[in-house]
């Protein structure tokens, strides 16, 4: 069912420090909200994520927004289903994936990577962050694969099952 976003003016600047956002762990990955979508007229949201080596997410889709990554420090592997191989991005590097269109990425670098998030339009994308947090800290650890499926379903993100070797 196609998720229908209400486009709201934005009635005020945004500005945030470098220690300034909601912060939130996803899965053992710290992000910060930058800008949410009901700041931005859901424009788009803007999260930034510090990516531990041999951090990141499995393959997933988004079907209501796009995504892009910007890479602030460090490096990071970008899995796209439309790229012949994985993308190694370094500090400055920029991707941006299309909605229905399969990416994952993750940290095999030496040291911690930091990344820029966004997701066009903003379309509420930020619930979906938060209510994996709130599973994280009920379980007090990592939820249960199917209640994070179930999360990122209900966000219209659909995570790539684990193939079993």
């Amino acid at each position: 069912m196609d998720q229908i976003v209400k486009r709201i003016a934005p009635s005020a600047s945004i500005a945030r420090t470098a220690k300034e956002g909601l912060a939130i762990n996803v899965l053992g990955t710290p992000y910060v909200f930058k800008a949410t979508s009901a700041e931005t007229g859901n424009s788009f949201c803007c999260l930034e994520a510090s990516i531990a080596v041999g951090g990141g997410v499995p393959a997933h889709t988004h079907t209501h927004e796009d995504e892009s990554f910007y890479v602030l420090a460090g490096e990071i592997i970008i899995d796209s289903a439309d790229q012949p191989a994985p993308l190694r991005l370094g500090a400055g590097s920029f991707f941006f994936g299309p909605r229905d269109l399969q990416h994952s990425f993750h940290n095999e670098g030496k040291t911690d990577a930091r990344i820029l998030v966004f997701c066009m339009p903003g379309a509420g994308i930020e619930q979906m962050f938060i209510d994996v947090d709130a599973a994280g800290r009920r379980s007090a650890g990592a939820p249960a694969m199917d209640e994070i499926f179930s999360i990122a379903a209900s966000a219209g993100v659909m995570i790539a099952k684990p193939s079993k070797n």
